[in-house]
């Protein structure tokens, strides 16, 4: 498809490569009219997860759901080896981990055995972890957690999730405007289900870092929205708004703010996810920091999740609520019944890159235009 040249248009430009568009906030994609496919995938995801939910439920642990928990230092035993060992001792369903390189922790819940049932197996335990490690019994520490205490950290951890909700939704509020604080909050609880339901349908283990980490992941995520919200602001009420020439849509605006703040979002994210990466890969898997397991694992998938959302869902989902104000419909209704066609994402790109000021005054229609000759060089 051939292209049109303003008057503007430097003739011996040389055309900048994938990553240079993307750099130059000059990429083209339709994030907005496209928004029924990344919804729809949103949702999928999140339909499963609930399914899992409802199916499976959550693999909590002992802070949450009360139980026991014993640790031993063995150096030459394995999670197979200790796994064998207490579940003949009489333990059912144990989780054994590996803390460092040489420390194992078995969790198990006994809150409804009776407190002589609870003795025996917790004896039992005690020694066939010590047989397997090679040490007298007394090295093996055991902890317990009641279920009221498991019922109070639960109640804490939502209570904190509540707060960060209501914070986040007066700041953009007040901040933006209440749609961007609707979007970016519908934003949020995306992250929050896909991961709760990636930890459902994988039986991962839901401990009091899995929260902090949710909690520090919906951070992430709010701040790529913001960030987006900031250019949006700038394009649509700013000195120099594109929207304000009448010449574009609000969803046009939007889908030039989106490629404009593209570079710094992926940015953002590559610089968060892959440290956490390396945690799980390098920490928990081939050094054994398995301590690290639960909170990369979080951050790793909300992370991705946050990315998606702040790209994908914020963004067209504030375009979806704009557009059905009457202004912005009649706004819309204009622009579609003028001469010049509506803005691709690729006009748009174009005109945002370097011609925002201009555009202030009206469009210019797009005329074919021959190249100049070029002068000779002198020598």
């Amino acid at each position: 498809m051939s292209e049109t040249l303003t008057p503007d248009t430097p003739q011996d430009a040389k055309s900048p490569g994938r990553f240079g568009r993307i750099y130059q906030g000059l990429t083209t994609v339709d994030f907005v009219g496209r928004k029924k496919i990344w919804f729809t995938a949103s949702l999928v995801v999140i339909v499963i997860g609930l399914g899992s939910l409802g199916i499976r439920g959550f693999n909590l642990g002992i802070d949450f759901k009360g139980g026991n928990s014993w640790e031993v230092l063995a150096p030459h035993s394995s999670i197979s080896a200790m796994t064998s060992a207490v579940t003949k001792a009489g333990l059912s369903n144990p989780t054994v981990q590996k803390l460092g390189s040489e420390t194992y922790q078995v969790t198990a819940d006994l809150n409804g055995q009776s407190s002589q049932a609870q003795a025996n197996v917790t004896g039992a335990v005690v020694n066939a972890m010590a047989r397997q490690a090679g040490v007298n019994p007394i090295q093996v520490s055991t902890s317990s957690v009641g279920p009221t205490w498991g019922g109070q950290v639960t109640n804490r951890a939502l209570e904190a999730l509540l707060i960060f909700f209501l914070a986040v939704v007066v700041y953009i509020s007040v901040r933006f405007e209440p749609k961007m604080a609707l979007a970016a909050f519908i934003a949020m609880i995306h992250d929050l289900l896909v991961t709760i339901g990636v930890y459902s349908l994988f039986g991962f283990q839901i401990t009091p870092d899995t929260v902090i980490a949710i909690l520090t992941i919906l951070g992430y995520s709010l701040y790529d929205t913001v960030v987006v919200f900031d250019r949006v602001r700038d394009n649509a009420n700013g000195t120099n708004a594109i929207l304000k020439s009448g010449t574009v849509s609000y969803s046009e605006m939007v889908n030039l703010s989106m490629n404009q703040t593209l570079a710094r979002s992926i940015n953002t994210s590559l610089v968060a996810i892959l440290p956490v990466l390396a945690v799980l890969l390098v920490g928990a898997y081939l050094l054994g920091a398995t301590t690290l397991e639960n909170y990369g694992l979080a951050l790793f998938v909300g992370l991705m999740s946050g990315a998606y959302s702040s790209i994908f869902i914020a963004s067209p989902l504030l375009a979806w609520l704009k557009e059905r104000e009457p202004r912005y419909q009649e706004l819309a209704a204009r622009v579609a019944r003028t001469s010049h066609a509506t803005l691709s994402p690729r006009a748009a790109a174009l005109l945002g890159s370097d011609a925002t000021q201009r555009l202030a005054g009206g469009r210019r229609p797009a005329t074919s235009v021959t190249p100049r000759p070029r002068k000779p060089r002198r020598r």
